[in-house]
C-alpha cells in the first residue's frame, strides 16, 4: 500500500459548492424561461386588451352622446356595439395578434376589460349628459352642423 496524497477538504468542498451553485442557477434560469415565456405573452396581450377597452369605453360613451346625441336605448346599442365588435377589430387588424388553433377562443378577447369598459361607459355618459343637460336646446354636436 503506498503513500496517500492528502486532500485538502476544505478547498475541494469550496469548489464543489460554487460548482453545485452554478449548476442550479442556470437550470433554474432555463426552467423558468421556457415555462413563463408563453404565459407572459398571453398576459401581455390581455393587459393591452384591457387598457385599450379602458380608453374605448370612456370615449365611446363621450362621442355617443356628445356628437351623436344618443340617449336611452340607442346608446344602450351603441355601447354594445362597441363592446363586442371593437375588440376584435383591435386583436386582428390594428394590434394583429396571432393565435394558435388551439389557443384561440373568443372568450380570450371579450373577456378582458369589461368591468373598466362598463364602469368607464357609465361615469362618461352619465358626465357628458348632465354638463350637456344645463345648456338649454342643445343634444349634440351634429345639430349644429346640420
Amino acid at each position: 500500500m503506498g503513500k496517500r496524497k492528502k486532500v485538502d477538504i476544505k478547498k475541494r468542498r469550496q469548489k464543489l459548492i460554487k460548482e453545485k451553485k452554478k449548476e442550479l442557477q442556470s437550470k433554474s434560469i432555463k426552467v423558468e424561461k421556457k415555462s413563463t415565456k408563453d404565459l407572459d405573452l398571453r398576459l401581455e396581450k390581455e393587459t393591452k386588451l384591457y387598457w385599450i377597452r379602458a380608453i374605448t369605453g370612456f370615449l365611446s360613451a363621450i362621442i355617443g352622446r356628445l356628437i351623436f346625441g344618443l340617449i336611452g336605448w340607442f346608446l344602450f346599442l351603441w355601447m354594445l356595439t362597441w363592446w363586442f365588435i371593437f375588440p376584435f377589430i383591435v386583436n386582428f387588424f390594428i394590434l394583429k395578434f396571432e393565435y394558435d388553433k388551439e389557443e384561440w377562443a373568443w372568450k380570450n378577447i371579450i373577456l378582458p376589460g369589461i368591468g373598466i369598459f362598463f364602469f368607464l361607459f357609465m361615469i362618461g355618459g352619465v358626465f357628458t349628459h348632465t354638463i350637456l343637460f344645463f345648456i338649454p336646446d342643445f343634444s349634440s354636436i351634429l345639430e349644429i352642423f346640420v
